[in-house]
């Protein structure tokens, strides 16, 4: 009977060891996202001409055969600004679909978020070949 307490009182204390790492993980996750929010909202709009350099996804969640999964996919562009300098920003899908790499044109952001991207029209000579 002692070997049941015993077991019952490090089942108790690891699974109280687990719940408060995950409740301080939560937290630190809800305090960074605060943060980064409040940065952005701090940083000046700015807008500058760039090149969309490259494009990612990064897919996560579960799937299974025999069960019902879910997927969660985050799109990501890189922009490269005249001066050299590049930039991740992650985008709604209809923003992703609709660009292309070597895309040149107006990007809009403020801190790290995405604001928007102005396609520059490309000046087509005209004549046939």
């Amino acid at each position: 009977m002692d070997d049941f307490y015993v077991f019952g009182g490090i089942f108790g204390a690891v699974f109280t060891l687990i719940f408060i790492v995950a409740f301080v993980l939560i937290i630190a996750r809800l305090v960074q996202g605060i943060g980064t929010w409040h940065k952005n909202n701090q940083s000046p709009k700015q807008t500058v001409s760039a090149v969309l350099v490259g494009k990612r996804t990064a897919v996560w969640g579960h799937s299974g055969t025999n069960t019902v999964g879910s997927t969660n996919t985050a799109y990501f562009l890189t922009f490269q600004t005249e001066g050299g300098e590049r930039t991740e920003f992650n985008v709604d899908g209809r923003v992703y679909g609709m660009s292309a790499e070597g895309d040149r044109g107006q990007l809009s952001f403020q801190g790290t978020r995405f604001l928007g991207f102005a396609r520059q029209q490309d000046q087509y000579s005209g004549g046939a070949t």
